[in-house]
């Protein structure tokens, strides 16, 4: 049983022998503590008599350290003692919801600047109550106590005393108090942020202690796994249930709007019968769809002037920049379709009684995944037991919770509770893939070759509607912020721009994947640049160093230039550059310079990158460390979509079934990775995803400078290589 891993609203508000805070992040904290009781109101921060600090962290781990970083920064504002620290998950709750996304979610990379402030102002609150209540303990006015860590000072008498003291007799106060921005923390003054300070989840991990959602066991436990139909959109006409239901250990074989369940008493009964499955599907709107197929369209679509889509970036009047070019220069990259390849196949358990639901599962939206198995179950959220897991990798598609929903179906469709398993070759299958691309570049230049103007057609299938609704792709005015993201080109000096979208709805499976669209369309940017560096006759780092005009991107190209040695030749070998960026205006924009070391084969198409270099800016990095590996995780993440992976479809149906024949890049495939931080301001800047859109367009640009030959469609496969060097 796994009771210990929830977290019940009344035991977070108990405070029993110590201590406790409430903050609600969705509020002002003075509105909060004065409108919100007892009952609404979540703490964040505990103090028990022994000192024992329990910090209540809002967001889900899957891999980026947020689990330790947030109670980090919380803990910094407080002058906690981090070795006296406790981590506990947040329950789903909507005071816990990102500031930003206004909902408990973990996407974009956007976890750390979206709680940055909140959290700070809660450890602040928390440090000002402990100081107000060492004040009358101590008859001392608040203003002559400072802290040391676990610890308030009166440094005129000497005395001190510890947090578990004041937790032990002091009492929260009804009204907490009012933190302005200035009476933060200084950042010069940070002992935590900014420190090497060790991920909390790493010794688990390694030593086998980490449970998730596939370790849970609960009494009266069944098994159970799904096989969704091929194609989106379709389900089960028919299906061999009488056999299946033979087979010894089966229990039930369920027919499903957009699938078959089959629960059984043991695992291996389960996937014995999933393997005897014969069923016909119903038609559906992608069931003919043929990736290769769909590719040239999608190309005649951006060649096609008449073929419109929607704008979704937009900057001056590139018509005017057009009409008035002396030059324009075109190029064409595409694509293909890629799965997440997370290391946890997706698995959920499900209990769904007279009662309520009780459920545990990893999930990159905890709220959604609560909301849609209420409905699943018919009854209302508030009756949802939710225990949260660590996810074993998510990469945005644990974003779908669909898993969640199929183990509350298949427990209420027999009565007890189900643990919902996806073999790798179900997981693949029913995959939702970032989507496949074909794009168009065209370049205004002047008399000087200068760039005046710059169109981007991209296109691709849709995801909004898919991942959040029509009623959102509508609020957007058509525009899809996940396939277009990156498509922005801020940091270039480039007057006039647009990027547009041609919709090219397939019935493809869609989801966002790691960088969302800045992993596509980036590389199409930065090989253009490269183009227009070798049309310049220029270096291509002397070149975007020209026409680039933010000072932060500037300094990481020169910085990973320097890093790579980029003057130097190799023999056999050579180099490629591209800029990347991760983030949006409102929240600001990290940025990174990516180089790639690469050799070709020239017999066999194979392309090995031997080095890769990354000089990055993140704003404030809350733990270096931990940037350094997340920044590494990525170029290994891209690198893998550079070379090896895609996916093709057939009949609307993925073709590859496991890892055998949807390649994933090898311990024998991993480059030294050499990676350096450029610190920056004081506000944490978007890291997880980072180095994601630079690295296919490092390794393309670099294939061209050794080769002369520029590949335009990724992944570069053996044989895509061999024919376009051929």
């Amino acid at each position: 049983m796994h009771d210990n891993l929830n977290l019940s609203r009344r035991g977070v508000l108990a405070g029993a022998a110590g201590l406790s805070f409430g903050f609600a992040f969705k509020l002002a904290p003075q509105e909060a503590a004065a409108q919100a009781g007892p009952a609404a109101l979540n703490a964040f921060v505990r103090i028990a008599a022994d000192g024992t600090v329990t910090i209540v962290s809002p967001a889900i781990e899957m891999g980026q350290g947020v689990s330790t970083a947030l109670p980090l920064i919380l803990a910094e504002e407080l002058d906690a003692d981090w070795s006296k620290v406790v981590i506990e998950t947040a329950p789903v709750a909507e005071v816990y919801n990102h500031p930003i996304l206004r909902t408990q979610m973990v996407v974009g990379s956007t976890t750390l600047r979206g709680y940055w402030m909140a959290a700070r102002t809660a450890g602040a609150q928390a440090r000002q109550v402990l100081i107000d209540a060492a004040a009358a303990r101590l008859n001392v006015p608040a203003s002559e106590l400072t802290t040391e860590p676990n610890t308030v000072v009166h440094a005129g008498s000497g005395r001190k005393l510890s947090y578990g003291e004041i937790a032990a007799s002091a009492k929260a106060p009804e009204k907490l108090p009012e933190i302005k921005p200035e009476q933060l923390k200084p950042v010069a003054n940070f002992r935590l942020i900014g420190k090497d300070v060790p991920r909390r989840d790493v010794e688990a991990k390694s030593t086998g202690r980490m449970t998730y959602a596939i370790d849970v066991r609960v009494p009266g436990l069944l098994y159970g796994t799904i096989a969704r139909a091929p194609v989106r959109g379709s389900g089960p006409t028919s299906f061999n249930r009488d056999e299946l239901k033979a087979v010894t250990g089966i229990v039930d074989a369920i027919a499903l709007d957009h699938g078959v369940g089959i629960v059984g008493s043991t695992v291996e009964a389960v996937f014995v019968a999933r393997n005897k499955l014969k069923a016909q599907w119903r038609d559906a709107p992608g069931s003919k769809t043929d990736s290769a197929a769909a590719m040239r369209t999608a190309l005649e679509h951006v060649r096609d002037a008449k073929t419109q889509g929607v704008i979704g970036r937009s900057v001056g009047d590139a018509n005017a920049a057009f009409a008035g070019a002396a030059k324009v220069h075109s190029s064409e990259y595409m694509t293909d379709y890629v799965y997440h390849a997370q290391m946890e196949p997706h698995t959920s358990t499900a209990s769904v009684t007279a009662e309520g639901v009780e459920i545990w599962c990893g999930t990159q939206w905890p709220t959604r995944a609560r909301d849609d198995a209420a409905k699943a179950a018919g009854v209302a959220p508030d009756k949802v037991k939710f225990h949260l897991m660590t996810m074993g990798g998510g990469f945005g598609r644990r974003a779908f919770v669909e898993y969640a929903v199929d183990a509350v179906l298949l427990s209420k469709a027999v009565g007890k509770p189900v643990k919902m398993l996806l073999s790798r070759e179900d997981d693949i299958a029913s995959g939702r893939l970032r989507p496949m691309t074909a794009q168009k570049i065209d370049v205004a230049l002047d008399g000087t070759g200068k760039i005046t103007g710059w169109r981007h057609r991209i296109a691709a299938d849709t995801v909004v509607p898919y991942l959040y609704g029509q009623a959102r792709m509508e609020a957007q005015k058509g525009v899809d912020h996940i396939v277009m993201a990156g498509s922005e080109m801020p940091h270039y000096d480039i007057p006039a721009m647009t990027a547009e979208h041609i919709y090219e709805e397939r019935g493809i499976r869609t989801a966002a994947w790691r960088g969302i669209g800045s992993g596509h369309n980036n590389f199409a940017i930065e090989a253009v640049i490269d183009e227009l560096a070798q049309l310049a006759g220029k270096d291509p780092v002397e070149y975007r160093l020209a026409v680039l005009k933010d000072p932060r991107a500037k300094k990481v190209i020169e910085r990973v230039a320097e890093m790579a040695e980029w003057k130097r030749k190799r023999e056999g070998r050579a180099l490629g550059i591209a800029f990347a960026k991760l983030g949006l205006p409102p929240i600001g924009f990290s940025v990174a310079g990516t180089v790639a070391e690469v050799s070709v084969d020239a017999a066999s198409g194979k392309v090995k990158v031997h080095q890769l270099w990354c000089a990055v800016d993140v704003g404030l990095p809350v733990q270096p460390q931990n940037v350094v590996a997340q920044i590494e995780g990525s170029l290994l993440y891209a690198l893998g979509s550079a070379v090896k992976e895609r996916v093709s479809i057939k009949d609307g149906a993925v073709e590859q079934s496991n890892f055998h024949d949807y390649e994933l890049i090898r311990m024998s495939d991993v480059p030294q990775m050499h990676v350096e931080i450029i610190r920056s301001g004081d506000i944490p800047l978007p890291v997880g995803e980072l180095s994601i859109s630079g690295t296919i367009p490092a390794i393309s640009n670099a294939i061209f400078t050794l080769t002369g030959k520029r590949l335009r469609h990724a992944p570069f496969t053996p044989d895509r290589v061999k024919a376009g060097l051929a």
